[in-house]
């Protein structure tokens, strides 16, 4: 097989050496989902993704996206750091409004803005959003995460599983500092994976708390069913986190369309996420759209002799 070109960014960020890692295979082809798989575990980084010719006709590229330990249906960081990656690269010409992604969830739209020649910011679609109920108690949760139940209750909000695409363990609390004293047991978040219906792909612990110019929640991510401990930007998560904040009255009227998470400070990545939902007019969550910038750090190439 020939040598694989990849190129390396960080999401979420514009600045190199913060927010999310991703590396882009420009050419997937020949490569089947266990090559991918082994690929993307020699990266390690939070995810790899591997673009492939469109296979629908409404769509302009196939990706496919891998934690070190699974395939996903879809994820933020992978997405907006393509985007960049294909306009990097040509694909994507300077001017265009709009790309189309061929993700596992389906069509996915990705709004381009530019600065001149530059892509300056991207903002990919989410699925509307679902809301479940955990069948396991909050102390349980809140154990598994270990986070103090006072900063959970004070909160008065629940803990919910709400999905844009990939569904997440939604955990409030009250301070930035309750955030980042949690050090979750990795085993007891595995364990109680069967207890919310989605299946949930991590927990999102969360706080709004003032924290920053425009910044409306700091939070963090845990995901070590993926093989991912803590990620330092999870644009997939923040997706259920806008609407979880809408639907609860944390937000409301024009500041549905300015949100902003803040990530990854405690791993000194800090990762800035926006986030704007639209409501149709009986008030339901019509449209879901995540996106922040990225910037390329390295350009490579894997030689990879299969086997």
């Amino acid at each position: 097989m020939p040598p694989l070109e990849y190129l390396h960014l960080d999401v979420f960020t514009a600045r190199q050496f913060e927010g999310n890692q991703l590396a882009v295979f420009r050419d997937g082809r020949g490569l089947d989902s266990g090559a991918m798989q082994t690929i993307a575990r020699e990266m390690n980084f939070s995810e790899t993704t591997f673009l492939l010719p469109a296979e629908q006709f409404d769509t302009d590229v196939r990706m496919r996206i891998f934690t070190p330990g699974v395939e996903l249906p879809m994820a933020g960081h992978p997405t907006i750091g393509s985007t960049f990656a294909l306009a990097h690269t040509g694909v994507i010409a300077p001017g265009r409004t709009h790309f189309v992604f061929g993700l596992g969830v389906g069509p996915t739209r990705v709004e381009l803005t530019w600065a001149g020649a530059r892509l300056a910011s991207a903002s990919m679609d989410q699925l509307r959003p679902e809301f479940r109920t955990p069948t396991i108690s909050a102390e349980q949760t809140c154990r598994a995460a270990a986070v103090g139940d006072a900063a959970f209750t004070a909160t008065g909000l629940p803990i919910q599983e709400v999905s844009c695409g990939v569904p997440y363990i939604l955990l409030p609390l009250t301070t930035r500092a309750a955030v980042d004293a949690a050090e979750p047991d990795m085993a007891a978040l595995r364990s109680i994976r069967s207890a919310f219906t989605g299946g949930h792909t991590g927990i999102y612990l969360f706080t709004t708390e003032p924290f920053g110019d425009g910044v409306t929640a700091y939070s963090r991510m845990f995901a070590p069913g993926l093989g991912v401990a803590e990620d330092p930007a999870t644009g997939s998560a923040c997706g259920p986190l806008g609407c979880y904040l809408v639907q609860h009255g944390l937000v409301t009227g024009n500041a549905m369309r300015n949100m902003v998470s803040w990530q990854g400070v405690a791993m000194g990545r800090p990762s800035r996420i926006h986030i704007a939902i639209t409501q149709d007019a009986s008030g339901a969550m019509s449209r879901v759209q995540v996106g922040g910038e990225a910037v390329l750090v390295a350009e490579g190439t894997l030689f990879h002799r299969g086997g």
